[in-house]
């Protein structure tokens, strides 16, 4: 074993010093040479500093790049850390001017204060059943129409489809109203399906699904029916298998839309009926802001299920979203 350490050192040697040799500068003693070894010296003395003006540029760029990426990263986060801080502040605290940007005693039972002073369960409930049954709805209107855009052969079909992507320019606020209405004449007032029917169809949904079922190849689905395969069971089999990345991502949208649903809500719902974001938002109202910090640390148990679920499942939406911007 030394014996074969001393030869792996001997060898390690005798590979540098070839290195050295080969790298070594040619003798001054010509004036040829000595000629040309100033040239090259001289090249190479050009060479660095045209290296390094480009490292000091490259540097540069990458402070003001990092720069600008850090007081953005500074704006987007200081909201949710203000809310946080809020949160475990006392009233008087909160009521401090000029505010106070770390809390002075930390107030942990503020959480538990807001969730007895609403009916938080109540609301947890009301969201999670429009969420659900909401989401799962819009997957069959948004499964079946994007398969019938992207696969089925109709007259009419891209005229119709033309017509469906146009109505993504009417404002939603247009349609409150109407859909108010309709709600008040069938009877549906402060129940369930007056927040989950009214939302089923979603045109971008079906735009994102639509363009992920055009990349699949049309020779699948040839092939698929001659060997016997039903329009239904090519659906189930093979394509929501390949595009089950955009599906996982129109359903987190869709959850996380249902649980930020606050104008809707308000209109055709009681009390009893809100969801999440209204129903704490309502609990906590009063003119001398006493209840401020009550109000954030609501918000702030509001808030968090949303940012876990983004930060888990954001190469899911990324995925899907860009294969959906892809044709193939």
């Amino acid at each position: 074993m030394p014996l074969l350490i001393i030869f792996s050192l001997i060898i390690a040697l005798f590979v540098i010093v070839i290195i050295y040799k080969t790298i070594e500068k040619p003798s001054r003693r010509d004036g040829r040479l000595n000629h040309n070894l100033v040239i090259d010296e001289t090249i190479e003395l050009e060479y660095q500093k045209q290296i390094r003006r480009e490292i000091i540029a490259k540097v540069v760029r990458y402070v003001i790049a990092y720069s600008l990426l850090t007081v953005a990263a500074f704006l987007v986060v200081f909201p949710f850390y203000w809310m946080f801080a809020t949160s475990v502040k006392s009233a008087e605290e909160v009521m401090k001017m000029p505010p106070t940007i770390f809390p002075h005693e930390i107030h942990i039972e503020n959480f538990k204060v807001a969730m007895q002073s609403a009916n938080f369960g109540r609301f947890l409930i009301n969201t999670l059943i429009v969420g659900v049954f909401s989401t799962l709805g819009t997957l069959v209107t948004t499964v079946t129409s994007a398969f019938a855009f992207a696969r089925l052969n109709f007259r009419g079909r891209d005229l119709l489809f033309s017509m469906f992507i146009a109505t993504m320019m009417i404002p939603g606020e247009m349609m409150v109203i109407t859909n108010f209405i309709t709600i008040m004449e069938w009877g549906m007032y402060n129940t369930y399906a007056a927040m989950i029917i009214p939302f089923w169809v979603s045109t971008y949904y079906i735009y994102l699904l639509r363009n992920t079922f055009k990349q699949i190849p049309n020779e699948l689905y040839y092939a698929a029916k001659v060997d016997g395969t039903s329009d239904f069971k090519y659906l189930l089999k093979v394509m929501l298998p390949i595009a089950s990345p955009t599906i996982i991502t129109i359903t987190i949208l869709k959850l996380m839309g249902a649980w930020n649903s606050y104008v809707w809500p308000n209109l055709i719902t009681d009390e009893d009926m809100r969801l999440i974001t209204n129903g704490l938002r309502g609990s906590f109202s009063s003119e001398d802001g006493a209840t401020v910090h009550l109000q954030m640390a609501a918000t702030t148990v509001v808030t968090v299920p949303l940012l876990l679920v983004f930060i888990f499942f954001r190469k899911y939406i990324m995925r899907g979203v860009s294969r959906s911007g892809i044709k193939g």
